[in-house]
C-alpha cells in the first residue's frame, strides 16, 4: 500500500494552509511534529532546567544512529555540527596538507564549498575551479584537472544553482584510482537522492538538516570514513571531544575514537531535538520513497513551467536531474517574478539569475496550479488550462 501523501500533508504541513511552497532547496518549513520536539524541549528546559538532559541526549544518539542507517555508515562516523560550513572546513583545515598539495573543485559550486579551500592558500594548497558545460559537470574535466599532488576532490550531490546531480559512483571511482580523498557536499542530494556510502566511495560529507530533511537550521552532521578519523587533524576541540567527557576526575587528553572528537562543546540541543522528530517522519516515509516521491513532485514542477510558457533549463538526462528545478523566461527578470509569485502566496527564490523552484513530499496539484498561474502571471498572459483547472 503506498503512501498517503494527502494525509501526511494534512497531519504535518501547515505551511500548506496558506503557502505553495516551493523553496526547500533553501530553507524548509519543519513539520508539526518537529515543532512540537521544539517546543517540549522548551518548555520543560523553562520549567525544569536541566534536570531532563538524559532523555535529550538518548533522542540525539538516536538521530546519529539514524542518520548513519540513512546513508549507511556507522554512528561512530557521524559528527554533529552547526552547518554545512562547518563541516566542511573541519575537514579542510583538518586536512594533512603539505605545500604543493592542490583540491579540485568544480566552479558552480555553492560557496561554501568553495571559500573553505580557497583559505588554504597560505598553506600553499592550490584550489582547482572546474567550468561546467552546458549545466553539466563533465567528469573528464574533473580528471583532466588532477595530476599526482590532488589530494581531495570536493563536489555536491547536486549543484545548488542548476541541480545538476553529480554522478558520485563515477566521481568516487575516479578519486578511488587516483589515490584521492573524496569529500561530498550533501545538503542538496539527502532525500531527493539516496547514498550509500559503504557502496559509494565517499571519504567525508556534510550536511545541514534544514532543506530536504526539513529539520530547523543550525543542526547538522559530518560523516567521516572510520579509516579517516585518526588521520583528521581534530579541531575544535573541548571537554566533549576526549573519552572522559563526562566522568573524567581530571584532565585526560585521550581523543573519542569516533567522530564525536570533533563535538567539543554543547551541542544545540534544541536544533537537534527539532531534526530528530523531522527524520521520523522522512524514516517512516523510507530513503527509496522518499527519493520517488520527490523526484516525482519535480517531474510535476517541470510540467507546470513548460504549461506557463517558461523553459526547464539543465541536462534533459533523467540520470542528471534532482529535485531542484531551473526555469527561465524570455524578457521575464526572475526577481521580479519570485516576488510576484510571493504574492499568489507561492514562494520560490532566485540563484545566480534563473528562477529556482523545489517542492516536496505535500507538494500536491493546487500547489502545482497556483505556481503555474503565477509563472503565466509573469510572464504578462492569462494561466492556461490543464493541470487543477
Amino acid at each position: 500500500m503506498g503512501m498517503n501523501w494527502a494525509a501526511i500533508r494534512e497531519a504535518e504541513f501547515p505551511v500548506a494552509r496558506e503557502w505553495a511552497y516551493f523553496d526547500h532547496a533553501a530553507v524548509a518549513p519543519i513539520p508539526r511534529r518537529s515543532a512540537e520536539a521544539l517546543r517540549l524541549w522548551a518548555e520543560g528546559q523553562a520549567a525544569h532546567g536541566a534536570t531532563r538532559w538524559g532523555e535529550w541526549g538518548a533522542r540525539i544518539e538516536a538521530l546519529r544512529t539514524d542518520l548513519a542507517d540513512w546513508i549507511a555508515a556507522h554512528p561512530d562516523e557521524i559528527a554533529f555540527v552547526a552547518n554545512t560550513t562547518h563541516g566542511i572546513g573541519l575537514v579542510a583545515e583538518g586536512f594533512p596538507w603539505k605545500a604543493g598539495d592542490n583540491v579540485v573543485v568544480p566552479a558552480e559550486e555553492y560557496p561554501s564549498n568553495v571559500y573553505p579551500w580557497m583559505n588554504l592558500a597560505d598553506r600553499g594548497v592550490e584550489t582547482r575551479l572546474v567550468p561546467s558545460r552546458d549545466d553539466r559537470i563533465r567528469i573528464e574535466d574533473l580528471r583532466d584537472a588532477m595530476d599526482d599532488r590532488t589530494r581531495v576532490l570536493a563536489v555536491s550531490h547536486v549543484e545548488f544553482a542548476s541541480g545538476f546531480r553529480n554522478d558520485l559512483d563515477a566521481i568516487g571511482e575516479l578519486c578511488r584510482s587516483r589515490g584521492v580523498a573524496f569529500f561530498v557536499d550533501a545538503i542538496q542530494g539527502l532525500g531527493p537522492l539516496e547514498l550509500d556510502v559503504r557502496r559509494t566511495p565517499v571519504d567525508f560529507a556534510a550536511a545541514d538538516g534544514h532543506k530536504w530533511l526539513l529539520g530547523p537550521e543550525g543542526a547538522g552532521f559530518l560523516y567521516v570514513r572510520r579509516e579517516w578519523i585518526d588521520r583528521l587533524r581534530p579541531l575544535g576541540v573541548g571537554w566533549h571531544s576526549v573519552t572522559g567527557a563526562f566522568s573524567a576526575p581530571g584532565l585526560d587528553f585521550t581523543l573519542k575514537p569516533n567522530a564525536q572528537r570533533w563535538e567539543g562543546g554543547s551541542c544545540n540541543m534544541p536544533g537537534l531535538q527539532g531534526f530528530a522528530a523531522s527524520l521520523t517522519l522522512l524514516r517512516e516515509i523510507g530513503p527509496r520513497d522518499l527519493s520517488l516521491r520527490l523526484l516525482d513532485r519535480a517531474e510535476a514542477v517541470r510540467e507546470a513551467v513548460a504549461e506557463a510558457g517558461w523553459r526547464v533549463l539543465g541536462s534533459t538526462r533523467p540520470e542528471d536531474r534532482s529535485a531542484i528545478v531551473v526555469a527561465a523566461a524570455d524578457g521575464v527578470d526572475p526577481e521580479a517574478a519570485a516576488t510576484l509569485l510571493r504574492s499568489h502566496r507561492v514562494i520560490a527564490s532566485c540563484r545566480r539569475g534563473r528562477l529556482r523552484i523545489s517542492p516536496h513530499v505535500y507538494t500536491d496539484d493546487d500547489d502545482l496550479r497556483r505556481l503555474r498561474d503565477g509563472l503565466a502571471a509573469a510572464r504578462g498572459v492569462a494561466p492556461p488550462s490543464g493541470r487543477g483547472s
